[in-house]
């Protein structure tokens, strides 16, 4: 069902509890130095505010800073390790990426490198799947722009997987309360 959206409904925050889904089951580093228990002293940080995508290189860490209507996508590479973080707004920040332009922006940065995961988090609950290819900026006064009906876990990993070029069994797609995400960057580990 499509309905007309309306600012309460756009600007409906995740719910609290954490959910995950698996179907079958997000420019340069910043150079700040953030510790983790897990890495030692210090990593590098790559911070991604909305609109953008960043790469990350190995070791280090991601964060997404002020999630609540949004949803980040962190795609985990293979080869060499890094991985390159998007974090998609409903609405478009003034010179930043719009949602439907967020994945092309990930596909072109990944390139022909091997895609290990691919992780989506935030308000699931928020988004229809189908802003991934025509964002709610897009639409012209009159159309109907598609609300969210619930948590659609299943549209989520299609649209992002499809959108990547990438199987549906390495999307998973977790609802997770507002506030600051923090992704560590896996280091490859050495061949025997």
């Amino acid at each position: 069902m499509v309905t007309t959206l309306t600012a309460g409904v756009a600007l409906m925050a995740c719910l609290a509890v954490p959910v995950t889904a698996h179907a079958a089951e997000g420019a340069g580093p910043a150079t700040a130095a953030l510790p983790t228990a897990s890495q030692g002293p210090a990593a590098t940080e790559t911070v991604v505010t909305e609109g953008q995508v960043k790469e990350a290189g190995p070791g280090g860490v991601i964060r997404y800073p002020s999630v609540t209507s949004c949803l980040t996508v962190t795609v985990h590479l293979r080869s060499g390790g890094g991985a390159v973080g998007a974090h998609a707004s409903l609405f478009q920040v003034p010179g930043e990426l719009r949602s439907d332009q967020i994945l092309g922006r990930i596909k072109s940065l990944v390139g022909r490198r091997s895609v290990t995961s691919v992780d989506v988090r935030g308000a699931v609950g928020a988004w229809h799947p189908s802003y991934f290819t025509k964002a709610i900026e897009s639409y012209g006064e009159g159309e109907q722009v598609p609300v969210p009906e619930g948590r659609d876990f299943a549209g989520l990993t299609s649209a992002v997987a499809q959108g990547l070029g990438v199987p549906g069994n390495t999307v998973t797609v977790k609802d997770v309360p507002d506030g600051d995400q923090v992704v560590e960057v896996p280091t490859p580990a050495p061949l025997p």
